[in-house]
C-alpha cells in the first residue's frame, strides 16, 4: 500500500486539480494521500475548506483516504504555530510545514519552531537537521519525513541518521506537484538510499502512515475509509 502525506494541487503550485490529484494517486495504487497546498497565513481558510470540500467528495465514491491538508511555506518561525493553529480550524486534517531544506532560502529556526509548536504532523524536508531538533520532534510526535523530490532528497541520508539517534519517526513522501507519484520500488529506493535497511522500510512505508492515520481518525473526523 502506498501513503503519501505530501503533494500539491492548483490551490498553489501543483499542475493538476485537487480531485485529479486524488483520482491518478487512486489509479497509481494509493491507499491515502494528503493534499498539502502552501500557505502562508492569509490563504488558509480557502485552501483547507476548498480542499475539504473535494476531499470528502472522493472519499464517498473511490477507495482512498483522500485528507485535506496544507504545507505552511517560508513563514517566520514565531508564526508558525499560530498558522498550524488556524489551519485546524479551517478544517486541514494534516498540517505539514516546509523544513530547512537545503534547496531553499528556509528561515533558521523554522525547523525547531514547527516541531516546537505542538500542531505540526509532518516536518517536510529538514536539511540539516539539528540532533536536539530530531530529539525534540521524537517527543512532540512529528514525523520527519525522507522526501522523495531531488533536490530536497540531498539530506536524506542526514536526516535518517538524526532521526534513528533520536528516536523520530521517519516516512516517505513525495512532494508532487505534477505526475511525480510514488511507487513501493522508489519508496524502497529513498529508504535504502537513505542508509537505512529493509526492516526500517516496513516501519516508514506501512507502519508511520497507519500511525499518523489513527491520529487523524482521532480528531473525530468524518469516516475515512
Amino acid at each position: 500500500m502506498i501513503y503519501d502525506f505530501h503533494t500539491h494541487s492548483t490551490l498553489s503550485d501543483g499542475a493538476l486539480s485537487p480531485l485529479e490529484v486524488i483520482r491518478r494517486a487512486h489509479v497509481h495504487g494509493y491507499k491515502g494521500l494528503a493534499i498539502t497546498d502552501h500557505v502562508g497565513i492569509g490563504g488558509i481558510d480557502r485552501v483547507a475548506q476548498e480542499l475539504s470540500r473535494d476531499c470528502d467528495l472522493a472519499r464517498r465514491h473511490w477507495d482512498i483516504i483522500s485528507l485535506p491538508g496544507v504545507e505552511i511555506t517560508h513563514v517566520p518561525p514565531g508564526g508558525i504555530g499560530g498558522a498550524a493553529q488556524a489551519a485546524r480550524e479551517a478544517g486541514a486534517l494534516v498540517v505539514v510545514v516546509h523544513g530547512e531544506t537545503v534547496a531553499e532560502p528556509v528561515e533558521a529556526g523554522t525547523n525547531r519552531g514547527a516541531i516546537a509548536c505542538g500542531l505540526v504532523d509532518v516536518l517536510a524536508h529538514p536539511g540539516l537537521i539539528t540532533l536536539e531538533d530530531a530529539k525534540l520532534a521524537a517527543e512532540k510526535g512529528v514525523f520527519l519525513e525522507l522526501s522523495a523530490k531531488p533536490g530536497h532528497a540531498v539530506t536524506n541520508g542526514h536526516v535518517a541518521r538524526m532521526a534513528r539517534l533520536a528516536g523520530a519517526r521517519l516516512i516517505v513522501d513525495s512532494d508532487n506537484h505534477d505526475l511525480d507519484f510514488l511507487t513501493p520500488e522508489r519508496i524502497r529506493a529513498v529508504v535504502l538510499g537513505a542508509g537505512l535497511n529493509e526492516e526500517d522500510l516496513e516501519e516508514i512505508a506501512t507502519a508511520n502512515p497507519l500511525l499518523l492515520l489513527d491520529r487523524v481518525a482521532a480528531q473525530q473526523v468524518p469516516k475515512l475509509t
